[in-house]
């Protein structure tokens, strides 16, 4: 079932407070998505464990 959730996370490339929706149904994910201030690549890692808690990392993308 469809399990999504908004988190805020400062951007690795320009450091500005960023939106992201995470579809808590995958437990482990990896993506690519454009800061929506600075418009680079993040590299976005999520875990969702047992516990439904949720781990996000978001990392700069080499140019």
């Amino acid at each position: 079932m469809l399990h999504l959730e908004t988190r805020k996370l400062n951007c690795p490339n320009c450091g500005e407070v960023i939106e992201l929706v995470i579809d808590c149904s995958i437990p482990n994910q990896e993506y690519v998505e454009d800061c929506q201030v600075c418009c680079r690549p993040i590299l976005i890692s999520v875990t969702v464990d047992l516990d439904n808690d949720v781990l996000i990392e978001a990392t700069r993308l080499e140019d």
